[in-house]
């Protein structure tokens, strides 16, 4: 909000440049005629008889020469700012006049489009293009029944769209079943209990694997689904595990013999990595976070190769919880590289703690007057990198919108993604003291360093264009409204010069059809453009003596 203050700030001193500069051309033009007018040797009214008669001697081609070659003019501007505006992504007149008026002010310049931006986005566009709308599991997906029922036994809404719960029944046969489920009896259950849309014949068919045997998959459908408090549901995944242990241990051994033993096994450790990970989860909500911190610690090490369970992102909100930065930055140094896939979480914790560093003692008005100190800037770097790569966080972060229940899925760099991040983020950035206050600040400025086309993207691949679409599935836009990527709106002096050109145009165009009116209406025009200053010099005529208007009449 501040940033777009600073935006109108600068549109505002570029239009006073512009004014002034018109003021005093008007002004130049004005004093010249007077001092013609008074180096004369006749009468005042004697010049405006002369005035007069120019005025009636001039013909309609005069005027449609003259409206045609301003509309000419305005027509070259206007394409030469669209041109320029098209290539760098601002206004040339806007930013020349504020590079102008800046140095007068003692600020600095950081719109201007640079070399290193351009070369950037050109090295961008010959990045390998990844995949635009992959959808990805929500590291810190509720729980189905002690959640996201709940909300939906208070309000009535439903906060999760059919398109959403039918990618998590995709994810649940993928993890939790596999070809030989068919040679036990209770897997053969789940394996239909994971199809079914109705959420009833879900749990009762759990319950009837259950009769059978102690069944992990079983228990986790119960966990997630029937359990209607997180105690409940913690109690169901710690018979879970107890049952997940023996199957992967037995099929750990067998793993060897065949390709069926080997997807069995496979099968194994995905459903025993899900139940820790919802136990570690589990503890987290029940406020037992150096608990939950450490099973997550160990269910890295001991699988480090599962990286798609992003097991990593909720180990940093949890180290966020109990504020244990140096761990958090410990995390971010092994995750936040270059050849891994990035997140609003991991974007989003490094500028966090960055702006950690510098939030608290941070003022606008100071950083305006002595410009940003090194780590100001490196915070404001790592913002603008964040926003970037999300757009859509800011605003839930410094609550501009209202948040709802996250996903159980999420489109990363899109809404669905900033909902999640700030629904569990949120209050870690309100308890660094002053850190909202410099996203505030600041982030509405990464929109202006992004070149322009915005295909070209700058430090992440471009942003992509189908992500609306997608999270229109992923959100119940029925109470959220899907926020949109900002797009850079046309300056002013586009819309100025294609005022001014259609204006001038019209006028040639009339002047040419109807010369004899088109000349009455400018003479009248500027008989009325002139009454103010014909008020005026009768008023000076009549107060000034006649010999001292006599003497300036001869100057």
């Amino acid at each position: 909000m501040a940033d777009s203050g600073a935006g109108l700030l600068e549109q505002l001193k570029s239009c006073i440049v512009w004014s002034w500069a018109y003021f005093w051309s008007v002004w130049f033009f004005v004093m010249l005629f007077l001092v013609n007018l008074l180096r004369l040797p006749f009468r005042y009214n004697d010049s405006l008889t002369a005035v007069s008669m120019f005025l009636n001697t001039l013909t309609p081609k005069f005027y449609v020469a003259l409206t045609g070659t301003s509309s000419l003019i305005s027509g070259l501007i206007l394409i030469f700012e669209w041109w320029y505006f098209r290539k760098y992504g601002t206004s040339f007149i806007e930013q020349v006049s504020v590079s102008h008026l800046r140095p007068l002010l003692g600020g600095v310049d950081n719109s201007s489009p640079t070399n290193s931006n351009t070369s950037n986005g050109d090295a961008d566009s010959n990045r390998q293009s990844v995949s635009e709308c992959k959808v990805w599991r929500n590291p810190l997906n509720l729980f189905r029944g002690a959640e996201y029922n709940r909300y939906t036994w208070v309000t009535g809404r439903e906060p999760l769209t059919y398109y959403d719960m039918n990618l998590s029944a995709q994810d649940h046969q993928t993890f939790f079943t596999c070809d030989s489920d068919h040679l036990r009896p209770a897997d053969a259950i789940m394996q239909k209990a994971w199809r079914e849309r109705n959420p009833q014949a879900r749990i009762s068919a759990a319950h009837e694997a259950l009769e059978l045997e102690d069944c992990a998959t079983a228990y986790i459908l119960l966990a997630e689904e029937e359990a209607t408090t997180i105690v409940e549901a913690e109690k169901l995944f710690k018979q879970a595990l107890k049952a997940g242990e023996g199957c992967y241990r037995r099929s750990q051994q067998l793993q060897h013999h065949g390709s069926q033993y080997e997807a069995q096994h496979r099968r194994d450790t995905n459903v025993l990595v899900y139940i820790k990970r919802r136990l570690a989860m589990c503890s987290r909500k029940l406020g037992r976070t150096r608990e939950a911190v450490k099973m997550m610690r160990d269910l890295m090490k001991e699988f480090p190769l599962l990286s798609m369970f992003n097991i990593h992102e909720n180990l940093l909100e949890s180290l966020l919880e109990l504020q244990n930065y140096a761990d958090v930055q410990a995390v971010l140094a092994k995750y936040d590289d270059i050849s891994l896939p990035k997140s609003a979480t991991i974007c989003y914790t490094a500028a966090l703690l960055k702006a950690r560093a510098v939030s608290d003692k941070f003022s606008p008005e100071a950083a305006s007057r002595r410009g940003l100190s090194t780590a100001e800037m490196n915070a404001v770097e790592a913002i603008h990198r964040a926003v970037e790569f999300n757009p859509h966080v800011p605003k839930y972060l410094l609550e501009m919108k209202s948040l709802i229940l996250p996903p159980e899925h999420i489109l990363k760099r899109g809404d669905s993604e900033a909902i999640a991040y700030a629904f569990f983020h949120l209050q870690h950035w309100k308890r660094v003291e002053g850190a909202l206050n410099l996203l505030h600040c600041t982030w509405e400025g990464t929109f202006r360093m992004i070149p322009y086309p915005l295909e070209k993207g700058h430090l992440f691949y471009p942003y992509p264009i189908c992500t609306e679409t997608a999270d229109r599935e992923l959100l119940p836009t029925v109470f959220h409204e899907v926020s949109v990527y900002p797009k850079k709106e046309l300056p002013f002096f586009i819309l100025f010069t294609a005022g001014l050109c259609s204006f001038t145009a019209m006028l040639a165009l009339l002047t040419h059809q109807f010369p004899e009116l088109m000349g009455v209406f400018a003479k009248a025009f500027l008989s009325t453009l002139f009454a103010p200053l014909n008020f005026i010099m009768e008023k000076v005529e009549s107060i000034l003596p006649s010999s001292l208007w006599h003497q300036l009449t001869r100057i």
